[in-house]
Order: structure tokens, then C-alpha cells, then sequence
């Protein structure tokens, strides 16, 4: 099969609505390499860069309240920096880079993703059509 690894996908793919961070970038723990007392961080295969997990809430209205909140990995040397806050919102809007997606099958058996990043910014406005191409 010529795809192998992790997929590019685009942000808008994933998050047609946007998202928000509900919580902290939290380094992520190699649970079977570490032991009782020493706690290893886990690292990409591909990259060898530290993984950190951010959870975010969908935008998307039509999402159950059970699957609102995802988890995204960003790989970074260094702990990902959260865009500033928005004055008057309880919660941040995010936008991810570099991102790619792994479906796998979760222990239930269903078809899951795991999502992937390479750092986070603050959304990009979208642009509004001119009226030119809005004619067209």
C-alpha cells in the first residue's frame, strides 16, 4: 500500500468549525517503558520529538456532547505555547499546524484517529469572498 504512516490533513478538514483548548499541553507518559518511581516521556517514532497532548473542544454543533473533546498531540522540543487568551471568552480558540491524522481500531473495536500537530497559533480570520467572485 503506498500510505504508510501518519496522513496530512489540513486543519479546516478536521475542524471545519474551529476549536478551543479546554485545558493544558501536558507531556505525555510512555507508560510501558516507564517503572515504578521513573516516569519516561514518550517520544514520535519518526521525528524523535517529545509528545505533548492538548485537549480542545470541536466548534462543530452537529458533534455529540460525548465527543466534543478531543485530545491533539503537538511533537515538540518544547512545551506548546497556547495562543492568548480572547478578552470576553471563557475559552481559547486554537488553530493547529502541520497536522496529520492515524486512524487505528480502538480497544472497543470501532475505527478511531489519533490527531497529530507540529504546534499551535492563534485562527486564522477567514477571508470573505470579493464581490467579484461572489458573482461568479
Amino acid at each position: 500500500m503506498a500510505i504508510q504512516g501518519p496522513i496530512p490533513i489540513s486543519f479546516d478538514q478536521v475542524f471545519p468549525h474551529g476549536c478551543f483548548l479546554v485545558g493544558q499541553a501536558e507531556q505525555v507518559k510512555d507508560f510501558d517503558a516507564s517503572t515504578n518511581g521513573r516516569t519516561v516521556y514518550a517520544k514520535d517514532r519518526t521525528t524523535g520529538q517529545p509528545v505533548w497532548q492538548v485537549p480542545v473542544m470541536d466548534g462543530d454543533p452537529t458533534v455529540k456532547a460525548s465527543q466534543k473533546t478531543v485530545a491533539v498531540k503537538i511533537l515538540s522540543a518544547t512545551e506548546p505555547a497556547a495562543p492568548p487568551a480572547v478578552p470576553g471568552l471563557p475559552i481559547t480558540p486554537v488553530e493547529f499546524v502541520e497536522m496529520t491524522v492515524t486512524p487505528y481500531v480502538a480497544q472497543n473495536g470501532r475505527l478511531a484517529y489519533s490527531i497529530r500537530a507540529t504546534g499551535m497559533r492563534p485562527p486564522r480570520t477567514k477571508q470573505a469572498p470579493n464581490s467579484k467572485e461572489a458573482a461568479a
